[in-house]
C-alpha cells in the first residue's frame, strides 16, 4: 500500500516535471515516463510479493508465538498457583516466625534483665573491692590494683571477662595477703616525711612494722596516698625489742594491732609522765620540788640506816661467849670494833656499868638507847609531812585548774571543748602528780619507820639480853 502511494506521488511529480518541460521533446519525455512507470510498477510488484511473503511469515510466526504464549500462560498460571501455595506457606512461616520472635523477645528481655542484674552485681562487687583495697595495707605493697578495678566501675561498659578475672585475681591476692606473715623490702614514708627503703613486716591485714638500720617502729596505711608511713612517735623500747626479735627469727611473739591502726594511732596521742607535767600549770613545780626533797631524804635515810645496821645474832653470840668467859677486854674490843653502830654503842654504855647493880646497868642502857633514837628518826617526820603536803598541793592545782575552766566558760562559752581542755588538764594533772608523789613517799616513810622501830627494838632486846648475861651466867639464851 505504501508502494502504491509512493508510485502515485512520483507519477504526479513526473507529470508536473513533464509539463514544465513542454518546450522540450514531449515524446521522449512521455516514453521515458512510461518506462519509468513500468519500472516502478515492476518494483511495486516485487515489493508487494516481498511484503506478502513477509506477511505470511509474520502470520506463521504469530501462530507459533500464540502457541508459545499460550503454553507460557499455562506455565505462568502453574507458577502462580505454586507461588500462591508458597505464599500461603510463607505466611504460615511468617506467622510462626512472629510467634518465635515474640518468644525470643520475651526470652531476650529475660536475658537482658539477667545480664543487667549480673552487671549490677559485678559493679557492686567491684565497688566493694575498690573500698576494700582502698583500706587494705596490701595496696601499698601491690601496685596498680586501683587501675585494674576501674573498668568495672564504669556504668556505660559491660564488664569484660578479663576485667572479671582481674577482679578475681585481686580478691585472691587480698585473701592470700591477709593470711600471710612476711618480711619484704618496700618504700615507706619515714617520720621526716621522706620516702625510704625499709624492711617491712606484714602481719596479715592488721599490722605492719618497719626496720631501718636499728630503728624499729609501726607503720600506718594511708587511704589517700596508698602508702605506708611511720608513726610520728616510736613505740616503747619493749615493743621495739619484741618486733626486732621477731623479724630476726629469735621470737615467736610480736605485738599486733587487731583494730587495724586505731590502737597505734592512740600511741601518738598518749603522753608520758614527763610530757604531761608541763600541762599541770605552775602548781606542778612545787610538787616536783617536794618530790626531789623527799627523794633526797629517802636516799639519805636509806644509806644512813644501812651504815648503822648490825647483824645482831652473830654479834650477840660472840659477845655472849666472851661474857661467859669473863673476857672483859675482849668484850670491850668487840664493842669498840663496831663503835659506829647504834647497837654496839648502846651495849658499850651498859658494859661500863657491869660492876654496878642491875638497875644501874638497865638505866644506863635505856639512856644510851634514847640517845641513839633521835639520829635514827631524823627527817622521818619531815618525810611524813611531805607525804601529807603533796596531795594537798595536787588539790590546790585541781582548784586552780577548775577556776581557769570556769573563767574560760564565762568568756567563750561551751561551744568549743578545746578551750576548756587547758584548765581541766591542769586540774587532773596536778591531782595525778600530787598522788604520784605522795604514795611513794608514804610507802617509803612507812618502810623507813618500821626499819627504825626494828633497830630500836633490837637495841632494847639485846640490851636486856646482855644484862641477863651479866647477872645470870650460863643461861645462854639471848
Amino acid at each position: 500500500m505504501i508502494l502504491i502511494i509512493l508510485f502515485l506521488s512520483m507519477g504526479i511529480t513526473v507529470h508536473s516535471f513533464a509539463a514544465q518541460q513542454q518546450t522540450h521533446d514531449m515524446r521522449a519525455t512521455a516514453i521515458e515516463a512510461q518506462e519509468q512507470r513500468n519500472k516502478m510498477m515492476h518494483q511495486a510488484d516485487l515489493e508487494r510479493q516481498t511484503a506478502a511473503k513477509e506477511a505470511n511469515e509474520s502470520r506463521q510466526k504469530i501462530f507459533q508465538d500464540k502457541k508459545s504464549l499460550t503454553r507460557a500462560i499455562e506455565q505462568q498460571k502453574q507458577k502462580n498457583l505454586a507461588l500462591d501455595q508458597k505464599n500461603i506457606q510463607l505466611k504460615e512461616k511468617i506467622k510462626a516466625l512472629k510467634a518465635s520472635k515474640e518468644k525470643m523477645g520475651t526470652r531476650l528481655a529475660e536475658m537482658d534483665a539477667v545480664v543487667k542484674e549480673l552487671s549490677g552485681f559485678v559493679r557492686i562487687t567491684a565497688k566493694d573491692i575498690d573500698t576494700l583495697i582502698g583500706q587494705s595495707l596490701q595496696s601499698a605493697l601491690i601496685k596498680d590494683r586501683k587501675a585494674a578495678i576501674t573498668p568495672l566501675l564504669k556504668t556505660s561498659k559491660f564488664p569484660a571477662m578479663k576485667d572479671i578475672r582481674a577482679m578475681k585475681n585481686i580478691l585472691m591476692d587480698e585473701i592470700l595477703g591477709s593470711g600471710q606473715v612476711r618480711i619484704q623490702q618496700g618504700t615507706i614514708i619515714d617520720q621526716m616525711g621522706k620516702e625510704v627503703m625499709a624492711d617491712i613486716l606484714v602481719l596479715g591485714n592488721f599490722t605492719a612494722a618497719y626496720r631501718i638500720d636499728k630503728t624499729v617502729g609501726f607503720l600506718l596505711f594511708s587511704d589517700e596516698s596508698q602508702q605506708l608511713f611511720a608513726l610520728s612517735k616510736e613505740p616503747s623500747s619493749a615493743m621495739q625489742k619484741a618486733i626486732g626479735k621477731y623479724m630476726n627469727g629469735k621470737s615467736d611473739a610480736v605485738p599486733i594491732d587487731i583494730s587495724k591502726g586505731n590502737a597505734m594511732r592512740q600511741l601518738t596521742h598518749r603522753l608520758s609522765l614527763l610530757e604531761q607535767i608541763p600541762k599541770g600549770g605552775p602548781v606542778v613545780w612545787p610538787i616536783l620540788a617536794l618530790a626531789v626533797l623527799a627523794v633526797l631524804i629517802i636516799l639519805e635515810k636509806t644509806f644512813f640506816l644501812a651504815r648503822k645496821y648490825l647483824n645482831a645474832a652473830p654479834f650477840m653470840a660472840t659477845l655472849k661467849k666472851r661474857i661467859a668467859a669473863q673476857d672483859w677486854e675482849g668484850c670491850s674490843q668487840l664493842l669498840a670494833r663496831h663503835g659506829k653502830k647504834p647497837l654496839a654503842r648502846a651495849l658499850s654504855a651498859g658494859m661500863d656499868f657491869r660492876t654496878k647493880t642491875r638497875t644501874d646497868m638497865e638505866n644506863a642502857l635505856q639512856e644510851a638507847i634514847l640517845r641513839e633514837i633521835p639520829p635514827l628518826e631524823r627527817f622521818l617526820s619531815t618525810l611524813g609531812m611531805l607525804a601529807a603536803i603533796a596531795p594537798l598541793m595536787g588539790l590546790l592545782g585541781t582548784v586552780t585548774g577548775m577556776i581557769n575552766t570556769f573563767h574560760t566558760i564565762t568568756f567563750y562559752g561551751t561551744s568549743d571543748p578545746r578551750m576548756m581542755s587547758g584548765g581541766i588538764s591542769e586540774a587532773l594533772v596536778t591531782t595525778m602528780l600530787g598522788l604520784c608523789v605522795a604514795i611513794p613517799i608514804m610507802l617509803c616513810h612507812t618502810l623507813l619507820s618500821r626499819w627504825v622501830e626494828t633497830m630500836i627494838a633490837t637495841m632494847e632486846e639485846k640490851g636486856v639480853a646482855m644484862v641477863n648475861a651479866f647477872f645470870i651466867l650460863g643461861n645462854g639464851e639471848f
